[in-house]
């Protein structure tokens, strides 16, 4: 099969439903630290791509895409989503603008390729918007893993604090 720009196209939208209906299934169920951490962890793997000559760029252009991703693209996610306690769980809460974010990124990530396609491969291409999005998917996920922490920590902090607030009025 030749892989034609097309195919890509299609590839690319694909890619954008499954990340959108996987988002509406995780909103709807509570937020542990395994949520948090696993999806970084496995996007990880795709380093494994840099064993492939063909994949490999610059230091400084790899090291740019992840800090552009870090800083701009994680941003939107990171005011259009938080954490919320709701009784005994954690729930994330997103702005109605959450989607809409979502959706202009991928658009700016599909228009920009087609500039980064006439001056790198296109597996390098590939490489580059890999790193851009693991770094806003890692400073995202980190934000909110933070979040979940201090949630997490100040009920707990409520309930050992209980026990002796109980015995001295006893």
């Amino acid at each position: 099969m030749v892989l034609t720009p097309e195919v890509y196209a299609v590839g690319s939208i694909a890619g954008l439903c499954a990340i959108l209906v996987w988002r509406v299934r995780e909103g709807r169920t509570a937020v542990t630290a395994k949520k948090l951490i696993m999806p970084p962890l496995g996007m990880a793997t795709g380093f494994s791509m840099f064993i492939a000559p063909a994949f490999r760029v610059p230091w400084m252009w790899g090291i740019a895409a992840f800090l552009i991703g870090a800083i701009v693209f994680a941003y939107p996610l990171l005011l259009t989503s938080s954490l919320r306690r709701d009784g005994d769980v954690i729930m994330m809460k997103r702005s109605g603008a959450f989607f809409a974010v979502v959706i202009v990124l991928f658009a700016i990530r599909y228009m920009a390729r087609g500039y980064f396609d006439r001056i790198l491969s296109i597996e390098q291409t590939g490489a580059i918007f890999y790193l851009l999005a693991f770094g806003m998917i890692v400073r995202w996920r980190a934000s909110l893993y933070m979040a979940y922490r201090a949630l997490t920590t100040s009920v707990s902090s409520l309930a050992t604090d209980r026990p002796a607030e109980e015995t001295a009025a006893e």
